[in-house]
C-alpha cells in the first residue's frame, strides 16, 4: 500500500520512497548525503501538508559520513518498538536541549511532569483544546496521550489549536504534533500576538469553506467538540485551555485592548492598571473557556457543552497581586470559574529555579446546582406536579419490594450508613425513587435485569435528568450488587455522597463546591533529579490529581500512578468502612478531607478575608510536627508586613484628620 491518504487515515506520516532509510544508506559513498537528506525532506512536505515549510532543510552543512552514521544508528530502533517511539526521542531531544540550554532551550519548553500534571487534572478527554502560547507544543502531546491512555484515538477524539509568537517555535510544535501522528491549527511567526490577536475567531465562526484556514475543518468535516455547536466570534469557544505563559510581561500596549474589554468579550473584568500583563494572559484563558449551557450542570466531561477546563502555569506574583490586580482577582473568584490552586517548589523548570503556582479553572463549576430538599405537593397547586395516586403506588411497591430492596433497607435504615437518615419508595415529582437521602440531595436505585433493555434504559435516562435537574445526585447498582459486593456498594454510596464542598461525609456547612476553591501545597512533594532539577514521579502525578478528583466528588483513576499513587492516597484520605476497618486499610475508599500542610478546601469567605488571595500558603497551613520552611517564614512575613503597612496608613490619615479638625475647632 502506497496511497498517502491510507496512511494519513490511520494518524501516520507517510514517507515517499526516497525518503525512506534503506534507500538513504544505500546510496553510493560519493553522494552527497546532506543534498539527499534535504531532498527527502522536500518530498515529505510534499506528501504530508501539514509539515509544509516546516521541516530544516541544511542537512549539506555536515560531512556525509556523519550522516551516514547517524542514519545507520536511528535505522536500528526495532520496528516492533512502540508506535510511539519516535515521538518520545523527539520530547527526549526537546528536553535535552532545553535542560542543557538553559534560558534558551526553557524558552519554549515545559517539563513533562508539570504538563502531565495539568493535564490530568483537566481530563480533556474530548473537544476543543487552545494553547496560545503553545511553544514546541507538549500540552498537546500530552492531552493526546492522556485520550490515548483511556482507550480512545486522540486524532478523532481532540481537536488542536495553538498559537506561537516565535516562527521558528511553531514549526518545532507542528512536528512534534506530526511524529506523534496528530494534526493542528497552528499558528506561529508573522506578526501574531496572543493578547491583540484571536486568529481562531474566523475559523471557529463557521465561515464558508472556501476562506477557511488551511487544517482547519470544514462544517461538514467537523472534528471533536464541534459538533452541534455553531462558534460565535468573542465567545467562548474551547472544552480546554493548557498553557505556560511568560510571566510579568510588561510594555503591552492597552490602547490596542480597550476594544476588547467587557463582558463576552477577551477581557471580561478589565485591564489591569499596572505594567504586567498576567492577568492578561488569565483572562484569556478565562473567556477562551465554553460556558455550560442551561442545565448542563454537574460534574463536567468537558466536550459535552457542560464548561470548559483550563489548567496553566503562573507566576506565584499574580496570587497575591495588589491594587488593580487585586480587583481583576477578586472578580474571577466571586464568577466562581477559580477551581484548584496548586503550590509547586523551586527547580522544577529549567529556566528559573523559583517556584510557581498552577492554576485550574472550571466554567462548568460556577453552575452547579445546590442540593434541595425534596420537592413537597404544597397545599394547594402542588407546584404543577402530578402526585394523583403516588402515595398509593407508594405504599404498595413497599409491599412488593425485591429482596435486594429488603437487605439494602436493613443495611441504612435507621442511619447505620455514616449517619444517614434514608427514605424507601419515596416519591420526587412524577416519580418513586427506591432510596433517597434528603440532607445530601442523594438518590439510589436498585435494577433488575428489566432495566437492560435498550427501552428500559431511555425511560431510565430520562428520570435520573430529571432528578440531577433537581440538584440530586443519581447512583445505580445492580440488585446482584446488594448480596456479592456489598460493602463496596455501601463504600460506594458514601464516597459518592454530593457533599457540597466536595468534602464526602468529612463535609461541613452546606456550600456548593462553586463556592469553594480547593488550595494544595505540592512544593514539598518532587524527585530530586539532580542537583539542580527536581520533577514529580508518575505515582506523585497520580495522588496529586486523584486528590482533586475526591474533591470533585468524581470516579478515581489510576492509569497514572497505579498501585503506590492508590496506596498513598488511601493512606492519607481511606474512610472507616462498615466492618471496621480502619483508614487506610485494603478496600477503604478514601473521601476528601482538608490536611493541613497538604490541602484545603476553603470557602469564598474566607479568602474574602484573605484579601482574595489565592496563596495555598495561607490557607493549607503546616501539618504537625513540620517546620516552617523559609520560604514560608517569608510569605507569612511579608503578609504581616502588607497588612502594617495598611495599618500605618490608616493611622497617618486618621491623625491627619484629628489635627485638621482640632484646628477647625480652635479657629472657630
Amino acid at each position: 500500500m502506497d496511497d498517502p491518504k491510507a496512511y494519513h487515515a490511520e494518524g501516520i506520516l507517510y514517507l515517499p520512497a526516497e525518503a525512506r532509510f534503506d534507500y538513504l544508506l544505500n546510496l553510493p559513498e560519493a553522494v552527497n548525503i546532506g543534498a539527499k537528506v534535504n531532498a527527502a525532506f522536500r518530498e515529505i512536505e510534499k506528501s504530508n501538508p501539514q509539515l509544509a515549510g516546516v521541516l530544516p532543510k541544511t542537512y549539506n552543512l555536515f560531512a556525509s559520513t556523519l550522516l551516514k552514521e547517524l542514519l545507520k544508528k536511528v535505522s536500528e530502533i526495532p520496528a516492533t518498538v512502540d508506535y510511539d517511539a519516535f515521538g518520545r526521542i523527539y520530547e527526549y531531544f526537546l528536553g535535552e536541549f532545553a535542560r542543557t540550554e538553559g534560558q534558551k532551550g526553557g524558552e519554549f519548553y515545559t517539563p513533562s511532569s508539570i504538563v502531565r500534571l495539568l493535564t490530568e487534572i483537566i481530563e480533556p478527554y474530548h473537544g476543543r483544546i487552545l494553547d496560545p502560547a503553545c511553544g514546541s507544543g507538549g500540552m498537546f502531546v500530552s492531552s493526546a496521550r492522556f485520550v490515548s491512555e483511556h482507550k480512545k484515538n486522540p486524532s478523532s477524539e481532540l481537536s488542536i489549536h495553538g498559537v506561537e509568537k516565535t516562527d521558528e517555535t511553531g514549526r518545532l510544535c507542528r512536528m512534534n504534533l506530526a511524529v506523534h501522528g496528530l494534526e493542528g491549527d497552528i499558528r506561529h511567526g508573522g506578526n501574531i500576538n496572543s493578547y491583540y490577536d484571536d486568529p481562531f475567531d474566523a475559523c471557529c465562526a463557521g465561515i464558508e469553506p472556501s476562506t477557511r484556514p488551511s487544517g482547519h475543518p470544514s462544517p461538514s468535516g467537523r472534528r471533536a467538540g464541534d459538533e452541534g455547536h455553531e462558534i460565535k466570534p468573542g465567545s467562548g469557544r474551547f472544552d480546554f485551555v493548557l498553557a505556560n505563559p511568560p510571566f510579568n510581561v510588561n510594555a503591552v500596549d492597552k490602547e490596542r485592548l480597550k476594544d476588547m474589554v467587557g463582558p463576552g468579550r477577551r477581557f471580561p473584568f478589565g485591564l489591569p492598571r499596572t505594567d504586567n500583563a498576567n492577568y492578561l494572559w488569565i483572562q484569556l484563558f478565562y473567556s477562551a473557556l465554553k460556558t455550560p449551557s442551561t442545565g448542563s450542570a454537574g460534574s463536567p466531561q468537558a466536550g459535552s457543552g457542560q464548561g470548559g477546563r483550563a489548567g496553566f502555569v503562573m507566576a506565584n506574583s499574580a496570587s497575591d497581586a495588589r491594587s488593580s490586580e487585586q480587583e481583576l482577582r477578586q472578580k474571577l473568584i466571586e464568577d466562581k470559574a477559580v477551581d484548584v490552586m496548586v503550590a509547586v517548589g523551586p527547580n522544577m523548570f529549567y529556566t528559573v529555579t523559583l517556584p510557581c503556582t498552577l492554576w485550574f479553572m472550571d466554567k462548568a463549576k460556577a453552575a452547579l446546582p445546590p442540593c434541595p430538599p425534596s420537592p413537597q405537593p404544597s397545599p394547594k397547586g402542588r407546584g404543577g406536579f402530578k402526585f394523583q395516586g403516588l402515595v398509593e403506588q407508594a405504599r404498595e411497591l413497599r409491599k412488593k419490594q425485591t429482596p435486594a430492596e429488603d437487605a439494602l433497607w436493613e443495611l441504612i435504615r435507621n442511619r447505620q450508613l455514616a449517619d444517614l437518615k434514608f427514605r424507601r419508595q419515596h416519591q420526587m415529582g412524577d416519580y418513586i425513587v427506591d432510596f433517597f437521602c434528603a440532607e445530601q440531595g442523594l438518590v439510589v436505585e436498585l435494577d433488575g435485569s428489566a432495566h437492560d433493555s435498550e427501552e428500559r434504559k431511555k425511560v431510565d435516562q430520562k428520570r435520573d435528568a430529571y432528578l440531577r435537574s433537581l440538584g440530586h445526585k443519581v447512583l445505580r447498582f445492580p440488585n446482584h450488587r446488594v448480596f456479592n459486593d456489598t460493602e463496596n456498594l455501601l463504600n460506594e454510596i458514601v464516597v459518592n455522597i454530593p457533599s457540597t464542598s466536595g468534602r464526602g461525609v468529612e463535609g461541613e456547612g452546606k456550600q456548593n463546591r462553586a463556592d469553594t476553591v480547593l488550595f494544595i501545597d505540592a512544593r514539598h512533594i518532587y524527585r530530586q533529579v539532580d542537583r539542580a532539577h527536581r520533577e514529580w514521579t508518575p505515582a506523585q502525578i497520580g495522588f496529586l490529581a486523584n486528590l482533586v478528583r475526591l474533591y470533585r466528588s468524581e470516579a478515581l483513576d489510576f492509569t497514572l500512578g497505579g498501585d503506590e499513587a492508590r496506596a498513598k492516597l488511601e493512606e492519607i484520605f481511606g474512610l472507616p468502612s462498615t466492618s471496621g476497618r480502619r483508614a487506610g486499610d485494603e478496600g477503604s475508599p478514601p473521601t476528601y478531607r482538608d490536611v493541613p500542610g497538604l490541602c484545603k478546601a476553603a470557602k469564598i469567605e474566607e479568602i474574602a478575608a484573605n484579601g482574595w488571595s489565592l496563596n495555598p500558603g495561607r490557607y493549607v497551613g503546616v501539618a504537625a510536627g513540620e517546620a516552617v520552611s523559609d520560604e514560608d517564614f517569608k510569605e507569612q512575613l511579608e503578609t504581616l508586613n502588607e497588612e502594617l503597612e495598611r495599618l500605618n496608613a490608616a493611622a497617618r490619615e486618621l491623625e491627619t484628620t484629628i489635627a485638621n479638625n482640632i484646628t477647625e475647632i480652635l479657629e472657630t
